[in-house]
């Protein structure tokens, strides 16, 4: 991969920022000469990060373009587009099977509800698995024994961003996020509960990621 300079950086930045713009106007703009530039400029052109056109001048290039529409298209996206349905247990359900209601949904995590199917708390993989090795009376134990709860879990709500969901699960360590939804009567009596209405995971971020590059 080639590393561009601070000044080939900057054309770039220019580039976008005043396109169309002329190869006079990018070197009065950083105080240099016309012939000074050539090779920068020649250089972005051969690497696709501007583009240029006779009579014109330069615009971003095709990658750039192709980087912009990605980055306004996540921009745009929400949570309630891309969330899946939630896979969830009862707190008064087993270890036991909380661990076969892994295995069979093929899941990193599980989502806790109450029985109001409210968010209780989320038990993953590691959870379970730190829980039971060594333990041999562990499977008949409620899943509440071992699940972090609520409100210790992160989550989110449909209308957000799923940049933000993303920085959330790559800030908190996470392999998934529930969705939720405050429960009206619950605000008004000055209580904090959620309705679990889906999931995202990183396995879902990587499959949009590899969608939106491959339509750009």
């Amino acid at each position: 991969m080639i590393e561009l300079s601070a000044r080939q950086l900057h054309i770039v930045e220019l580039v976008k920022q005043h396109s169309p713009i002329t190869g006079e106007q990018i070197a009065e703009m950083l105080g240099l000469s016309r012939p000074t530039l050539r090779s920068d400029l020649a250089l972005l052109v051969m690497l696709g990060l501007v583009d240029a056109k006779p009579k014109v001048g330069y615009t971003p290039g095709s990658s750039i373009s192709a980087e912009n529409q990605v980055s306004r298209r996540l921009q745009s996206l929400k949570i309630k587009d891309i969330q899946a349905v939630p896979v969830v247990v009862r707190e008064s359900a087993l270890i036991h099977d909380a661990v076969v209601a892994l295995f069979m949904e093929n899941v990193g995590s599980l989502i806790v509800v109450d029985e109001e199917s409210c968010l209780s708390g989320i038990i993953s993989r590691k959870d379970l698995l730190k829980f039971t090795l060594g333990n041999p009376s562990a499977s008949t134990m409620p899943v509440s024994m071992v699940m972090t709860r609520e409100p210790n879990v992160i989550h989110v709500q449909p209308e957000d961003n799923v940049l933000e969901a993303a920085r959330r699960m790559i800030h908190h360590q996470v392999d998934g996020l529930p969705v939720v939804v405050p429960i009206k009567q619950d605000i008004a009596q000055g209580r904090s509960r959620w309705e679990v209405v889906g999931r995202i995971t990183n396995t879902m971020m990587t499959q949009l990621l590899v969608d939106l590059a491959s339509e750009s």
